[in-house]
């Protein structure tokens, strides 16, 4: 009886490693990605949409409302996150007429796309610069909600970068500065009341900058390390991302919002970038962003909130040439614009695909960097200085794969199995065979 036991141990074991195998098929609810539109190459909506219905993304944040953007993910299951410019602040805080024309205008009258958020200004807060606005801030939000069809699911809240926090390291020492409470307070309120999150914008990349040691690549791209012991909390971190959220969630915790939920507006790293911007590779790029999705599925949340992963909009779908700054600025696009092929694996394609262009291979070690910039507390794209060098001896950034033929899913004759597709079903195979197995020793 307990050999018996035992073979039933071992073979419920080596169902949970196959289940583990299976590649992903369906999108996942805490993956999103930014679709930016400072290019001129980037390929028609539609195409995009198609692309991203190959993968397991199943959100969209697009910094403008272009109704041919908007329309093209009409039925596609994807939900957006709008935005409105900070230039539209002061009319918004004004005129509840003018918010209301906007919603009027820019929110589809029927239920596809869904309409998750609408993020009203962009890091508005970000080094404290521009008090009008700011002041401005609350009102504009105020308006947009009110403007709301009835009992609208649509959330509204405003992107903040992490400069947003005086103090960020350890996380458990998390605060907001001081100098923002007057736009800051008010706003906490406000999200807190409509059950709408605080959109954050952490960068490890950023963060490496500041502290350009080996350890600390290590810790920012999620790779094995000693680990970071926050003597506040009694807890340890092993990856900056999570250190970087749970320092925001101090901090709305210090404000008595613990029920205010947070979600990363914006995350990602350069894949390549100026003489200067020495860890702007391809390598590192894809190691983060690899690593930071396989974070999420593990469900393991962060050390502070465990077991729940923070929705996520990873940063962005295409390179965006006309993006003023630092080469690396121009170069965070997770797919190419000639061949809609993944820039470097990402782990995103469904059924655990290299994409729609030829894969690269094996990635060699992360490049290391140069030199400093901020810390914990990160600009992000928008507003910040970003980075993307060559570095001696790294690989180059891959050239444009072959283009590939986007087939429109469920067309006639779009089907093509793939490898992933047959190892999939020889995995699910085992397992009912094990299944069959389990019955007659039972």
């Amino acid at each position: 009886m307990a050999g018996r036991r035992q073979l039933l141990l071992l073979l419920l074991w080596g169902f949970f490693l196959q289940l583990t195998r299976l590649p992903f098929s369906a999108p996942q609810s805490f993956i999103g990605i930014n679709y930016g539109d400072l290019a001129d190459n980037l390929p028609p909506p539609s195409a995009t949409t198609r692309l991203l219905r190959s993968t397991t993304i199943s959100k969209v944040r697009l910094y403008r409302t272009d109704p041919a953007v908007v329309s093209a993910f009409a039925g596609t299951g994807i939900s957006l996150l709008l935005g409105a410019a900070n230039g539209d602040i002061p009319n918004f805080a004004s005129s509840p007429a003018a918010a209301a024309a906007w919603v009027a205008a820019h929110l589809p009258s029927s239920s596809s796309p869904e309409i998750s958020a609408v993020s009203v200004g962009n890091e508005v807060l970000y080094g404290g610069s521009d008090t009008t606005l700011a002041s401005q801030l609350v009102p504009a939000l105020q308006n947009i909600h009110a403007a709301l069809p009835p009992n609208s699911s649509v959330k509204v809240s405003t992107v903040h970068a992490m400069d947003v926090l005086a103090s960020s390291d350890p996380p458990s020492s998390g605060a907001f500065k001081p100098e923002n409470a007057a736009a800051l307070d008010p706003l906490l309120a406000f999200l807190s009341k409509t059950g709408s999150p605080f959109l954050i914008n952490p960068y490890p990349y950023f963060a490496y900058l500041s502290d350009p040691r080996p350890e600390t690549m290590a810790f920012c791209l999620f790779q094995p390390n000693a680990g970071r012991p926050d003597a506040g909390s009694g807890l340890t971190y092993t990856n900056m991302f999570d250190a970087q959220v749970d320092a925001v969630r101090a901090a709305l915790d210090a404000k008595g919002y613990k029920d205010v939920e947070i979600v990363v507006a914006e995350t990602g790293w350069p894949h390549s970038g100026g003489p200067d911007e020495a860890v702007a590779t391809v390598e590192n790029a894809r190691a983060f962003v690899s690593n930071l999705v396989s974070h999420l599925r593990s469900m393991a949340g962060t050390p502070r909130v465990p077991g729940k992963s923070v929705d996520t909009y990873l940063f962005a779908v295409y390179d965006e040439d006309l993006k003023p700054g630092n080469p690396s600025e121009k170069s965070f696009g997770l797919f190419q614009t000639s061949s809609l092929a993944e820039t470097y694996p990402t782990g995103l394609m469904r059924n655990g695909t290299n994409g729609l262009g030829p894969a690269m291979a094996p990635a060699p070690s992360p490049t290391l960097p140069v030199s400093p910039s901020p810390a914990l507390a990160s600009p992000a794209p928008g507003q910040q200085p970003q980075v993307t060098p060559v570095q001696p001896g790294s690989s180059p950034a891959p050239a444009p794969a072959a283009p590939s033929t986007l087939c429109t899913p469920g067309a006639a004759g779009c089907h093509n199995p793939s490898a992933a597709e047959s190892s999939r079903t020889m995995s699910v195979l085992g397992i009912l065979a094990g299944a069959w197995l389990m019955y007659l020793l039972v």
